[in-house]
């Protein structure tokens, strides 16, 4: 497959999970974004148009694989969605697979407390 062709077609996944799964203040959307080398998560109000908080693997120094970050990366963003008196968000996997990093951030903001 074209890697244009792959990349359209995660778009259009993305989309139509983002029509079905809108974010609020109470329950905003837990988006993934994951490039090479980084993963970012980040809490969407969809109704304001907003980013109520995000984090990256940049912000964690650690030597450490992909995976572990990406799990340190759900962790943080449920640490700091806590405090802000959010307990549960609507995932939303940008159109990847649920596997790989995308389960480790999942599963970090899981043992953390967020409900999803």
């Amino acid at each position: 497959m074209d890697p244009k062709e792959k990349r359209l077609k995660r778009k259009l996944r993305a989309r139509r999970g983002r029509d079905k799964n809108r974010g609020t203040v109470k329950i905003p959307r837990l988006c993934i974004y994951k490039s090479l080398t980084q993963t970012y998560a980040q809490l969407i109000d969809d109704d304001g148009g907003k980013t109520l908080i995000s984090v990256s693997s940049y912000q964690i120094k650690e030597k450490n694989t992909k995976l572990e970050k990406a799990k340190k990366v759900g962790q943080i963003l449920a640490e700091k969605a806590i405090k802000r008196k959010i307990k549960k968000v609507v995932f939303d996997r940008a159109g990847y697979p649920y596997h790989g990093r995308v389960k480790a951030v999942a599963t970090g903001a899981r043992e953390k407390g967020l409900i999803f």
